[in-house]
């Protein structure tokens, strides 16, 4: 009989737990271990992170406008307008909420800066060696390249010798993702927690982490509210049905966590939204890729909270420029669980100067919700659909 394997949420879930009892219980000397361990693999993550960047985007860009036409043109600036909205929603209302949800007022709070143990034993709290490993170019160096590489791909010709080699490198990168990323993930959480139990701050940190899982989710629904209201009025259709007829889409995906694994069901209940099965044939295998407002709703969700915990500064000028990056970064997600913030890393580094422990933060809380958001986006894709589908039907 096949043995059943443990998801990637699960397992965070688990080495959350398992750190905090560490942080706990452990002796000094273990706790270091692994404290060793999370310096290393964040080093890794810094070398890594540039070379996820040019390996996921250029040949994503190059790929997209091959297969430009005006109907998918029209697919992918709707698209990309839909994950900017869900963005700049998700920025104004944390900005409105969070003040108040997050320790009353936003007085906030001491995460991971400064430590409650006495000063003797939160110097020895540090790792036992660390390896320096340096990218071999930035975040934003990457960005640059590989948006030029890309556009460049899409007007030059006999660029298909290029093109097969970023497709390889790219394979390279999604198998780093999933092979070697994603399954140590829970190792390095279990560090971030057992470090912050030692610390003294874990019962502040998992209150806060509750409240905002349950805030996103909230937000979540309200989006896919809009989004069939304007598919609806512009259909002339009611939105409610619409959505009621994509909700086996959105569940579907909850188990798959993928966007692309749940094409098939997303396509047959657009087409039973009464869209053109040609339409959706087209439009619903192209947002899988460029649409993602769920993915950006909660990135943006969790790097303003992220950024209260830590007291970092958080202008509106810089969180515009970031989502507008994110937007374009995160069609490079691969179809992984957790692709979507590894995508995103770089942009959070170079526009909000995020270390390697709020990246931490970050992936933990994202992970908590990765199905959330990946309904969100399928869901959504059927009413991108929907009003593809009366343009041009």
């Amino acid at each position: 009989m096949k043995k059943r394997k443990i998801g990637l949420l699960a397992r965070v879930a688990i080495a959350m737990v398992l750190g905090i009892l560490s942080g706990l219980f452990f002796p000094l000397w273990v706790q270091r271990i692994f404290l060793t361990f999370n310096a290393l693999f964040s080093n890794f993550l810094d070398f890594v992170v540039p070379l996820i960047i040019l390996g996921l985007i250029a040949p994503g860009i190059a790929e997209l406008g091959r297969g430009a036409g005006k109907m998918l043109g029209t697919t992918m600036i709707l698209a990309y307008g839909s994950t900017l909205l869900s963005g700049f929603f998700a920025y104004f209302a944390c900005r409105a909420v969070y003040p108040i949800l997050l320790n009353g007022g936003g007085e906030g709070m001491p995460l991971l800066q400064g430590s409650d143990l006495p000063a003797t034993a939160a110097d020895q709290l540090t790792p036992y060696f660390s390896l320096d490993f340096p990218p071999l170019f930035g975040v934003m160096s990457a960005l640059v390249f590989a948006f030029v590489l890309g556009l460049g791909l899409t007007v030059i010709r006999n660029g298909e010798p290029l093109l097969n080699v970023l497709t390889g490198f790219r394979e390279i990168v999604n198998r780093t993702i999933s092979a070697v990323i994603i399954p140590l993930l829970p190792l390095f959480v279990f560090g971030i927690f057992l470090k912050m139990a030692a610390d003294g701050h874990i019962e502040k940190v998992m209150g806060v982490f509750v409240k905002i899982i349950i805030l996103i989710f909230i937000l979540t629904v309200v989006l896919l509210l809009f989004q069939f209201v304007v598919a609806g009025l512009v259909a002339r259709k009611n939105p409610l049905v619409l959505l009621r007829t994509m909700l086996t889409a959105y569940v579907t995906a909850l188990g798959t966590q993928s966007s692309a694994a749940t094409i098939p069901v997303t396509m047959a209940q657009a087409i039973r939204c009464g869209v053109d099965p040609r339409v959706a044939g087209s439009v619903i295998p192209l947002c899988a890729t460029v649409h993602l407002s769920g993915s950006m709703l909660k990135i943006t969700a969790c790097a303003m909270a992220v950024m209260m915990m830590m007291h970092m500064q958080a202008e509106p000028a810089v969180f515009a420029g970031f989502i507008f990056l994110l937007g374009i970064t995160m069609i490079a997600a691969p179809g992984v669980p957790g692709g979507a913030i590894m995508a995103a890393i770089a942009v959070l580094q170079s526009v909000l100067g995020f270390d390697t422990e709020a990246i931490g933060l970050m992936i933990t809380l994202y992970i908590a919700m990765d199905s959330f958001g990946t309904a969100c986006n399928v869901t959504g894709d059927g009413a991108i659909a929907v009003i593809v589908n009366k343009i041009y039907a």
